[in-house]
């Protein structure tokens, strides 16, 4: 889900702009995550979706070459059956078949196609396998060459007919790398053209877990670009791994035999940067009217320590950019800097401000004094249809206690809205989540529940505490998609207990079993007589 969690989102853009093909590169499974997100983005008319093989050797635009790289992970297997494992390991739900989605329980889930509820037995092994995290893909990319440029004083010097039409083929032909004569007078590219640029190259590479360091660092085709390979260094190399991998010694030895001429960025969760500049701005003044409303925006980042590394590296920051031409250097000119102080002198600065931000203070001040705390309503997102710097998509948590929370809702950067308002305690804000209520399937309401239910599994092992699913209270259409995910992509379903929305609606006849005790678990969670 790291990968394509963004991914819907941009596609509806891309579509509302009027593009009207995009082509992507990636897995086996790709075409299948977009056949799944067509279940609720509906047909996506107005745009071409295509997916270009990872098996096709290269693709090529005005720009540059890429080519793929498929990595495969050495993968030990200690059972006879093929069965995919949770998310880090973690087991996947009692009572589910090692080769079928777990079962979905709920009403009314006759109102789905039966194909996208539960996969069919000869089916299992295909879809086992196309859903294997076992395979990821490098890409080469080289920059197409570029020739000299053509010098008109020289070439005025040597008695070429500059501002003739007989220029374009001597021109033509020195720029080609071909020597010319003119007037008895060999002329060759090297006196008037400056060297052409055979192009730079750069990789991105992914290497998300330790199981694939090995076939990473002894692939043939990578290998060509390091020191007494067959082609020139590259200039800059991405890598797209966690701390764990680049602790490893076999990496570290790795990177180093890139040379010392390439340029290494490292990507993960360890990069601290701002990219909502405006958003920080906006919360820092507001925060000055009610700092208990408008708390400041915190920096999300991990505990875990830094890797060392004998080679220098730069880790990224959102808007850095790296120049390939004319010369290689890094850019920060567009990487910003939320910088509070300025903020505040600047809404300071305003006639009135601080006189106006008194009245306020005094009229919303509490004559019983301190107010209590929960239950705590935090607006995540306001019911905006896309993302933007003054609004967010629809998300809320509702803070029953300091041991219960509840999602209403769960548009796409709910994550990253939660990191933002709690910071380093959000991973404790997540394993409070007893329930996600979603009201509807239009994207702007759903597509950031995968990746808080990924991160909710990931803080409760992080912090010890044991597994449970989520109860999911939503339309219950959403399993199309959902299961789809699933079956094609990344085990999902042990995350969630779903119960139909329609079940909680005055006067729903409830018949399964199974519903009626996920609603009385949801009752009794928020202790609640009824709905």
């Amino acid at each position: 889900w790291q990968n394509v969690g963004g991914l819907s989102g941009m596609i509806l853009t891309l579509k509302d702009t009027g593009v009207p093909k995009c082509v992507f590169s990636g897995p086996p499974q790709f075409d299948k995550y977009l056949a799944a997100i067509k279940s609720f983005s509906g047909s996506l008319q107005g745009i071409e979706l295509a997916v270009r093989p990872y098996t096709e050797p290269e693709y090529t635009d005005d720009t540059m070459t890429v080519y793929q790289v498929p990595i495969f992970a050495t993968i030990k297997i200690k059972d006879s059956g093929r069965r995919s494992p949770g998310i880090d390991g973690l087991p996947v739900s009692a009572g589910s078949h090692p080769n079928r989605s777990p079962k979905i329980d709920g009403d009314n889930l006759e109102d789905l196609p039966k194909e996208n509820l539960k996969a069919k037995p000869e089916r299992s092994r295909k879809i086992s396998s196309s859903k294997d995290s076992s395979l990821v893909i490098a890409y080469v990319c080289k920059v197409h060459p570029k020739k000299g440029n053509f010098l008109v004083l020289k070439a005025k010097e040597l008695g070429l007919p500059v501002g003739t039409s007989a220029i374009g083929p001597i021109v033509a032909a020195l720029k080609g790398g071909k020597s010319v004569t003119y007037e008895g007078k060999e002329i060759r590219p090297e006196d008037v053209c400056t060297p052409s640029d055979p192009g730079p190259t750069f990789l991105v590479l992914e290497c998300p877990s330790e199981e694939f360091v090995d076939p990473m660092c002894e692939n043939e085709k990578l290998s060509r670009y390091q020191t007494r390979g067959s082609e020139s260094p590259p200039a800059l190399v991405v890598h797209i791994v966690p701390e764990a991998v680049l602790e490893s010694n076999t990496y570290k030895a790795w990177m180093e035999r890139f040379g010392p001429t390439t340029e290494h960025l490292i990507l993960n969760e360890n990069n601290q940067t701002v990219h909502n500049l405006r958003s920080h701005k906006i919360q820092s003044q507001l925060h000055l009217i009610h700092p208990e409303i408008f708390p400041t925006l915190k920096t999300f980042h991990t505990e875990e320590p830094l890797a060392t590394l004998t080679v220098p590296i730069v880790r990224g920051e959102c808007l850095l950019k790296y120049q390939l031409r004319p010369t290689f250097e890094w850019q920060r000119d567009a990487v910003v800097v939320a910088d509070t102080d300025e903020f505040i002198k600047e809404a300071t600065e305003i006639p009135g401000f601080l006189e106006r931000v008194e009245e306020c203070k005094s009229a919303l001040a509490d004559p019983t004094g301190q107010v209590d705390k929960y239950p705590e309503v935090v607006f995540l997102g306001t019911g905006s249809a896309i993302p933007m710097k003054i609004r967010n998509v629809s998300s809320i948590i509702l803070n029953i206690d300091t041991t219960r929370s509840v999602l209403l809702d769960c548009g796409e950067g709910t994550f990253g809205q939660l990191c933002r308002h709690y910071g380093s305690e959000v991973d404790e804000v997540l394993c409070k989540i007893v329930a996600i209520f979603i009201s509807h399937l239009h994207a702007d309401h759903h597509t950031g529940l995968l990746n808080v239910l990924l991160q909710r599994e990931r803080a409760l092992k992080f912090l010890g505490k044991a597994f449970s699913p989520v109860l999911l209270v939503t339309p219950i259409q959403i399993m199309s998609w959902l299961q789809q995910y699933h079956d094609n992509c990344q085990e999902i379903l042990r995350h969630i207990n779903v119960i139909p929305a329609r079940a909680l609606l005055d006067g729903a006849e409830v018949t399964k079993l199974r519903t009626q005790d996920l609603i009385r678990s949801l009752l009794n969670k928020l202790e609640l007589v009824k709905f």
